[in-house]
């Protein structure tokens, strides 16, 4: 069974990897781990294979990627502007 980590605690699920870290491995070994966000979930291996950089020197370089490649959903209610109005 897979384990289920909410975004607001990513980085310290990241933190158990091994580093430096090829993308491709970390995102093996992330592949059972569900990401919950603000409007749904994703597959964490699936999102960090999505990323760009080849490999990652340390937790927050990840992160950082992994910003990147979240849905609009992760970060905020559907619609959400940051003022404008």
């Amino acid at each position: 069974m897979g384990e289920t980590v909410k975004l607001s605690r990513v980085q310290d699920r990241l933190a158990e990897l091994s580093y430096p870290v090829h993308r491709d491995d970390a995102a093996v070994e992330l592949h059972e781990v569900t990401l919950t966000y603000a409007d749904g979930q994703a597959n964490l291996g699936k999102l960090v294979d999505k990323t760009n950089p080849d490999a990652f020197d340390d937790p927050n370089d990840l992160f950082d990627a992994l910003q990147n490649v979240l849905p609009i959903e992760a970060v905020g209610e559907p619609g959400q502007s940051d003022g404008d109005a």
